[in-house]
């Protein structure tokens, strides 16, 4: 009698039991063994029908398979590698009860986001980008198409006293579906290392294993105190709102961090670009000045490898004029971070304020580079580029900007510096309607913004609307919107420079 032939079952350590697990064993990214799995017929296993988070592969299998397409894999994982993976980052949604905590929750999701701008082959979105769908309720694939990212990360956070619960996951944008989840429940101490902890997953999801220099970029140089951070998250908050009164809770917020510790960079950071954009936009006293000077100092000593805090420095420097270090710093950020979108902004606005538009328009071609979705650097390149007679790159970009402003606008409606900077850029494109349209909604909101009066002189100017041009900027610098450079080299005021109250104003401005 023949012997039956028994059905050889591979070892349960052959089994791979998850796509980051695969993905590992083939040194591959998780998307790129996904793709695999679709068109070249990776054998992968599921659980649950199509559910792609419930998969399992035997290594024995994955062996042969590779043999069969080894050429032609690797071709095609060196492609996909020279592409680079890309990943936006949700601001995680509050689960605690009373529904408070945005604010922490839009903290974590920002450090993770800083934590992977430091992986050189990882292409991140901005926060600005990724946080314009903080409401939620939009599909991660049409998000993803939006960014142009491959991959999103999407989270959650309970905190309820001492207890903190995260959960998180890693969605593919082409099919919606998770490659890689995880849920911490830890202690309030523990949230700096779990930080860590999503972000060097992910990077070896995305992009493979990190190299020496790469583990170590994604430590905290230092963990602060956690009421100083709570502090320093809630005047982030504030900061990226950008009005007069934000601003100054920004820097009380900031204050009281840095009294709860001393050595926490960012925090000194944070109160360095207040005081800096409150000397610019409202307050040009010397006390100001210094303080801001004072705080970016601290800042760069408590770590001098931290692009913001050097970018922070630079911007202090430029405003007291002292512009050989101004530079030097700006360039130090560079160095550390030539994706940081502040230092390349800063740096833009330092050499126009001095009348370099060559100089200013290297660093915003840079800066939108690093951040595609701004509306800022647009607009404020085309105005350069009408000043150069490049009118077609004028033409371009200053669409491109307000395109940008009024994407960002339907989503953040009450925005002043987007509604002025749309109103400057359809001015210049002679669309008066609107550009009034878009200015008197902002100084319905903030009419004392020196800002907002300050680019409504502009937009007035261009419209050829002398007096209310001439009301808005005498408004401008009666509100602390002082600093000369900008009412000499802005072109947008050419219509009213010859007017004997705006040469009066040049003369007060001493």
């Amino acid at each position: 009698m023949r012997p039956v032939a028994q059905k050889v079952v591979p070892l349960q350590d052959e089994r791979l039991d998850s796509w980051k697990e695969i993905a590992a064993y083939l040194k591959r990214g998780a998307r790129t063994v996904q793709r695999w799995e679709r068109e070249a017929g990776l054998p992968v296993h599921r659980l649950q029908h199509e559910k792609l988070g419930s998969v399992y592969a035997w290594k024995s299998e994955l062996d042969r398979w590779w043999s069969s397409r080894r050429g032609q894999l690797e071709a095609d994982a060196a492609a996909e590698a020279s592409r680079g993976a890309s990943i936006g980052v949700l601001p995680f949604a509050d689960m605690s009860q009373e529904k408070d905590q945005a604010y922490f929750c839009e903290g974590i999701a920002d450090e993770i986001i800083n934590k992977l701008c430091r992986i050189r082959s990882l292409q991140v979105s901005s926060r600005t980008s990724s946080f314009q769908f903080r409401s939620g309720g939009a599909d991660v694939r049409e998000i993803g198409r939006k960014l142009r990212v491959s991959s999103m990360l999407e989270g959650s956070v309970r905190k309820s006293g001492d207890h903190l619960r995260i959960t998180v996951q890693l969605v593919d944008c082409d099919t919606g579906f998770p490659v890689w989840s995880e849920r911490y429940d830890r202690t309030l101490n523990d949230l700096f290392a779990i930080q860590d902890e999503i972000a060097h997953n992910i990077v070896e999801t995305l992009a493979g294993r990190l190299s020496p220099v790469e583990e170590q970029s994604l430590q905290a140089a230092h963990a602060p105190n956690l009421q100083a951070h709570d502090c320093y998250l809630r005047g982030r908050k504030y900061y990226y709102q950008y009005g007069p009164q934000d601003m100054d809770c920004a820097v009380q917020l900031f204050a009281r961090a840095v009294e709860l510790d001393p050595d926490y960079a960012a925090a000194y950071a944070g109160l360095a670009d207040c005081w800096s954009y409150l000397y610019i936009y409202s307050d040009r006293t010397e006390a100001v000045r210094e303080q801001a000077n004072w705080a970016s100092e601290k800042a760069v000593t408590m770590d001098p490898l931290s692009p913001e805090a050097q970018a922070s420095h630079g911007f202090s420097l430029s405003i007291a004029g002292r512009d050989a270090e101004a530079e030097a710093a700006f360039e130090t950020a560079i160095r550390l971070d030539p994706e940081l979108f502040e230092a390349r902004y800063y740096y833009a606005r330092h050499w126009f304020v001095r009348g370099e538009r060559d100089r200013a328009i290297v660093q915003y071609e840079a800066a939108m580079r690093a951040r595609p979705e701004d509306f800022q650097c647009p607009l404020l390149s085309a105005q350069i580029y009408d000043d150069l007679d490049r009118r077609a790159e004028a033409r371009d970009l200053r669409k491109r900007g307000i395109e940008n402003a009024e994407r960002h606008l339907e989503l953040n409606p009450d925005d002043v510096r987007a509604l002025y900077m749309a109103a400057n850029g359809l001015a210049a494109q002679g669309d008066g309607g609107r550009a009034r349209e878009y200015l008197a909604r902002g100084l319905a909101m903030r009419p004392d913004d020196a800002m907002l009066l300050y680019n409504a002189g502009c937009v007035y100017a261009m419209l050829r609307d002398v007096d209310a041009a001439i009301e808005c900027v005498v408004k401008a610098a009666a509100k602390g919107l002082t600093q000369k450079g900008w009412y000499e080299n802005d072109s947008n005021l050419d219509p009213i420079r010859s007017h004997p109250r705006f040469q009066q104003l040049l003369d007060e401005l001493g």
